[in-house]
C-alpha cells in the first residue's frame, strides 16, 4: 500500500516572503548561492521556499543582513503567514520527526473495569521514547506534531502502535484517535483496518476513542469517520463529555457505543450535588440513545460507589489501576 505524504515526514519547505523592497533586493543577491547549495525549493517575485535542510543557515542570514521583523513564512506553502521568528522553534522540535519515522511508541494500558470491579478492557496510551530512552510528555509531543504538520502521521502511528497490542490484552482495547488530523477515512484509516484484520483480532474488540472533539467545526466529516468504523465492525466511545465540545447534542448527533463522563464530574462526586447534576443529566443522554456510561479518572472509593449506585457501568482510574507498559503476561 502507497503511504501519502502526510503518514511519513519528508523534509518540510518553508516558504519565506521578503515584506520589503530592502529585503527583496538582498535576497535575490544570495539566490545563486543557495541554488548551488541546494537547499532552494522554488523562487517567487517577493518570496522564496527553502529547504529545511538549509533554514538554520538562511535564518541566521536574514537576521543579520536584512529585517526579519518584517519577514513572514508558511509551512510547506500553505497555511498562514506567520512572522519569521517562529521558524525558530519549528527547528526546534525536528526531534518529533525522528519519533514518527522510527515508531518510537511505548504503548502503555489503563484497565477498564465492570460494576462488580471485573476487568472489561484497556485503554491504550501512548508515550514516546526519546533518543536517550527516556520517555516525552505526551502533552509536548503532540504540541510539536501539530506546529510541524506532523498530527496525522503522529496519531497514525500511535493506532497501528494500539492496535498491535490488542493481541497481547483480553477483552476490549479502547484507542485514542484525533478526528481533525483525518483527511479523508477511506484513505487514512484503511491501514489500521488492514492490520486488525491481518493480525486476525475481530474489530468488535476495538472502541475507537474519539479526542479532542472541541476542535472539531466539521461534524458531518466526524460523522464519516465514524460510519466508516461502524461499517466495518468496530465501535466508539466519545470521551470527554461534559467538557467543551462534547455535550448532550453531541451525544445525540453521534450516538457512540460509549460515553465516557469527563473526570472534572467524577472527581468529588459523591460530596458535591452541582457535579452530581451534571454526571445524571449525562447518564440520562447516554441512556436516551443508547451508549453504554463508563466513568474516568475515579480515585476514591466513595465517589466510584456513588457512580456505581446512580447507574453507571464502567469505570477507569487510579482506584482500579494506573497505566502501565503493555506486557505479555496481562493477555
Amino acid at each position: 500500500m502507497s503511504e501519502c505524504r502526510s503518514c511519513l515526514p519528508g523534509e518540510l519547505h518553508y516558504r519565506v516572503t521578503a515584506g520589503t523592497d530592502a529585503n527583496e533586493k538582498v535576497m535575490q543577491g544570495i539566490l545563486p548561492f543557495m541554488r548551488n547549495a541546494g537547499v532552494l525549493a522554488k523562487e517567487e517575485d517577493g518570496a522564496v521556499t527553502v529547504r529545511e535542510s538549509g533554514m538554520a543557515d538562511f535564518m541566521d542570514f536574514c537576521r543579520d543582513h536584512m529585517d526579519a521583523s518584517r519577514m513572514t513564512f508558511q509551512l510547506d506553502g500553505a497555511g498562514e503567514q506567520r512572522p519569521f521568528e517562529a521558524v525558530a522553534p519549528l527547528l526546534g522540535a525536528q526531534w518529533i520527526d525522528s519519533i514518527v519515522y522510527q515508531g518510537r511508541v511505548v504503548p502503555y494500558c489503563q484497565p477498564i473495569v465492570d460494576r462488580d470491579g471485573k476487568l472489561f478492557a484497556h485503554e491504550i496510551l501512548s508515550r514516546f521514547a526519546r533518543e536517550d530512552g527516556t520517555l516525552a510528555p505526551p502533552g509536548e509531543v503532540f504540541r510539536a506534531a501539530k506546529a510541524r504538520g506532523r498530527l496525522y502521521a503522529l496519531d497514525r502511528v500511535c493506532r497501528m502502535s494500539a492496535v498491535k497490542c490488542a493481541a497481547e490484552l483480553p477483552g476490549k482495547v479502547f484507542i485514542n484517535f484525533i478526528p481533525t488530523s483525518i483527511y479523508a477515512p477511506e484513505h487514512c484509516l484503511r491501514s489500521t483496518v488492514a492490520l486488525a484484520g491481518e493480525l486476525g483480532i475481530d474489530p468488535s474488540r476495538f472502541v475507537f476513542e474519539v479526542v479532542e472533539t472541541e476542535y472539531v467545526e466539521d461534524l458531518d466529516h466526524l460523522k464519516r469517520i465514524l460510519d466508516y468504523y461502524r461499517q466495518r465492525g468496530f465501535q466508539y466511545a466519545l470521551d470527554d463529555v461534559g467538557e467543551g465540545f462534547s455535550t448532550v447534542e453531541m451525544l445525540r448527533e453521534l450516538q457512540p457505543h460509549y460515553m465516557k463522563l469527563d473526570m472534572g464530574y467524577v472527581r468529588g462526586v459523591a460530596d458535591d450535588p452541582q457535579k452530581q447534576e451534571v454526571a445524571l443529566k449525562l447518564l440520562a443522554a447516554a441512556r436516551e440513545v443508547g451508549s453504554v456510561p463508563l466513568a474516568e479518572g475515579v480515585e476514591a472509593p466513595e465517589d466510584y460507589d456513588w457512580l456505581r449506585q446512580s447507574g453507571f457501568e464502567l469505570f477507569q482510574g487510579y482506584l482500579f489501576g494506573k497505566p502501565a507498559p503493555v506486557t505479555k503476561e496481562q493477555g
